[in-house]
């Protein structure tokens, strides 16, 4: 959730709520630019890792891990699916969560929707929750987007960006697509920015659920 970068009792009246509007502006304006180009060319990942993070990079994409002691924790994420059920990511704690930010006007969407359908499929059962995060999307196309690729897990309607601002404070999407892995307690073990290839999330997800 977005956070004025001072407090409103040191901001008078109309400045503090101009200082919010301004501020919220400029986070939307950049979650858009940053989709756009992730889905031309491959945004380039601007790692934020907190602490002793480690990042690796291949070409324009990234994945950086949050080592446990030194990881963010997610925001409580809510927000209404594609099929109009309520979401909210706390009533997942206990699960490993795998949150991935998409569109179906994504290029890189379809080449690693596959990998997320099976991988999906493969944990099925095992305490690891599945999520999407529609953005800037149709309904329908997304609907038939899921149909076409096997993703069996919902997605969260999210036309505005708001799901993504809400880790603005903590790890941000760099691109569509964003992959999170958020742990049992809640903390974001990992990033992937760019397409999720089936080993390397597998990799970061049995990481993840191993650990107590």
């Amino acid at each position: 959730m977005f956070r004025p970068l001072y407090p409103a009792s040191r901001v008078p009246g109309a400045a503090a709520r101009s200082a919010r509007r301004a501020a919220v502006g400029a986070l939307v304006a950049a979650a858009v630019a940053l989709g756009v180009a992730a889905c031309d060319g491959g945004a380039t990942a601007q790692d934020t890792a907190v602490g002793n993070g480690s990042s690796f990079v291949t070409g324009s994409y990234s994945t950086t891990v949050f080592k446990p002691g030194a990881r963010p924790a997610a925001p409580d994420v809510t927000g209404t699916t594609l099929t109009g059920a309520r979401f909210r990511l706390s009533a997942d704690r206990g699960s490993v969560v795998i949150m991935n930010f998409w569109g179906s006007w994504c290029t890189p969407c379809r080449e690693e929707a596959p990998a997320l359908g099976a991988l999906a499929r493969h944990f099925a059962g095992a305490r690891v929750r599945f999520m999407g995060v529609d953005i800037r999307d149709d309904p329908a196309s997304a609907e038939a987007f899921m149909r076409t690729f096997r993703i069996g897990y919902p997605s969260l309607n999210d036309p505005n960006d708001m799901v993504a601002l809400d880790f603005s404070g903590t790890v941000p999407p760099s691109g569509i697509p964003t992959t999170l892995v958020i742990d049992r307690s809640g903390q974001v073990a990992a990033r992937i920015v760019g397409p999720a290839s089936y080993s390397g999330l597998m990799a970061l997800i049995t990481q993840a659920a191993a650990e107590r």
